[in-house]
């Protein structure tokens, strides 16, 4: 049996090229179990509609499976009608969020056969050794399929409890010089190195997060979130300088650190490994307090470059609509005493809960301007599998999944109105937020450039204390 592995594009126009993390974990997984499989990556070589009708046509396989964010609906959609054209006989696998949120929606509307729920690295091997010997699917755990009978869920996959346990993703199956060569375009200022010169990769430290904001949908949402090691992570870092030149490393996950313990020894590992790499993380945004300068210069020392962490919200009331489990007065309170350290600060910003205003989105962007904060905007955009879906669902909102997912995308396009607010009106608020926090901190953005940056922008931080 052959298998054909497709990275898709999510935003096949974009410079930017980041390392598919989640495709790397089922391919070093495929690979290890002994299959005949290839990887086709739509993300790297950005091929167009027609190569890749001739791409399928071209190959061999029996099985073709990829993953995808639920934001990327109608993007897999159009893949699966594209495998089944050019290999009718073909099984068609989907993971990621785009399965784990809508499975039963994505096996009835499009040519999915089967749906992968949750954590794919065991299950991906156990499905294919099932279609392999042409055994019933029943006894896989963790998937939906459909078959002549209909649709059929199997008994849920239990998570792994320790992530350490996870081979290190082999990155040769892919065309890793390419990655290399176009990793700096995902690089956010300030760069701590001469642009030419970055050499980025992700990490995956974690796997979930804590929290259960109503608007946040992933693959792990509902189950224990784990962390891997410091000590398995700097194998992993140290296995990137070494072989790749890596210098860069994006955390790449929900939530990096989630308490001061956990932060100041991965930070120890870190320093006592003596990299010289720069990193970026998320972190909860009551981390650090007034007394945690010394854990912030420590970040620093560590290779630190920026801390990002959600404010989401100024508004208390929209706060606890989100079930964010914060104050503003703890985002500023860590936004000073990271930028004391010399760490950059970025945040983010979730905006047209059914409480907006006028008044709560001034109160907003107020906050970002008075601390030197450019922030990330975005609208709600509703996910399958949350509270704010449901909201939409149960008001009217959304009055068609099928058409709302195809024209699913970035959050920085208004899809849905959750307020009393004209869309035309909300955009220009926000636009008019922007245009000012951009001239305050002199960042020389463009008009149309106010919310789709290209890049994230942040205020350089302070010279790191002594």
């Amino acid at each position: 049996m052959k298998v054909l592995l497709v990275n898709i594009s999510l935003r096949p126009d974009s410079p930017k090229l980041i390392f598919p993390i989640g495709l790397g974990y089922i391919a070093t997984a495929v690979a290890r179990a002994g299959f005949d499989f290839e990887i086709l990556d739509l993300d790297a070589h950005r091929l167009s509609d027609a190569d890749l009708e001739r791409e399928l046509a071209a190959r061999d396989f029996d099985v073709a499976a990829f993953g995808c964010i639920v934001t990327g609906y109608s993007k897999a959609k159009a893949l699966a009608a594209a495998v089944r054209r050019q290999r009718p006989q073909a099984r068609i696998i989907a993971g990621n969020t785009v399965a784990s949120s809508i499975p039963r929606f994505v096996l009835e509307r499009t040519e999915v056969d089967v749906a992968v729920l949750g954590e794919g690295d065991i299950t991906i091997v156990e499905l294919l050794r099932a279609l392999d010997a042409n055994r019933p699917l029943d006894d896989v755990r963790g998937i939906v399929f459909k078959d002549r009978d209909g649709l059929h869920a199997t008994a849920p996959r239990p998570v792994i409890r320790s992530i350490d346990e996870i081979p290190m993703i082999e990155r040769d199956l892919f065309d890793m010089p390419v990655y290399l060569d176009r990793s700096r375009e995902y690089v956010d200022e300030p760069y701590p190195l001469p642009f030419e010169s970055l050499r980025a990769m992700p990490v995956n430290t974690a796997r979930g997060c804590p929290h259960a904001c109503t608007f946040c949908y992933h693959a792990f949402r509902g189950v224990r979130y784990r962390t891997r090691s410091p000590q398995s992570v700097c194998r992993e870092i140290a296995h990137l300088a070494e072989r790749y030149g890596v210098n860069y490393v994006h955390f790449w996950d929900e939530l990096t650190f989630h308490s001061r313990p956990q932060c100041e020894a991965f930070l120890d590992a870190l320093l006592r490994s003596d990299f010289h790499v720069h990193w970026t993380a998320d972190c909860r945004s009551d981390l650090f307090r007034e007394h945690d300068l010394p854990l912030a210069r420590k970040a620093r020392e560590a290779g630190c470059v920026g801390l990002g962490f959600s404010l989401e919200s100024a508004n208390r009331e929209i706060l606890k609509a989100m079930n964010k489990h914060l104050s503003p007065e703890d985002f500023v309170t860590q936004a000073r005493v990271l930028r004391q350290a010399g760490i950059v600060v970025w945040t983010s910003l979730v905006l047209g809960y059914p409480q907006e205003t006028e008044e709560t989105i001034a109160e907003t962007f107020d906050l970002c301007r008075e601390n030197d904060i450019y922030p990330s905007a975005g609208y709600l955009l509703p996910q399958p599998g949350t509270p704010m879906y449901d909201y939409a669902l149960a008001h009217g909102i959304i009055t068609d999944e099928e058409t709302y997912l195809m024209a699913m995308g970035d959050r920085q396009d208004l899809r849905v109105n959750f307020t009393r607010m004209a869309p035309e009106q909300m955009e220009a608020l926000v636009r008019d937020h922007l245009a000012r926090i951009n001239e305050r901190l002199q960042l020389g953005l463009a008009s149309d450039g106010l919310i789709k940056t290209g890049h994230y922008r942040a205020k350089p931080a302070e010279p790191a204390a002594t």
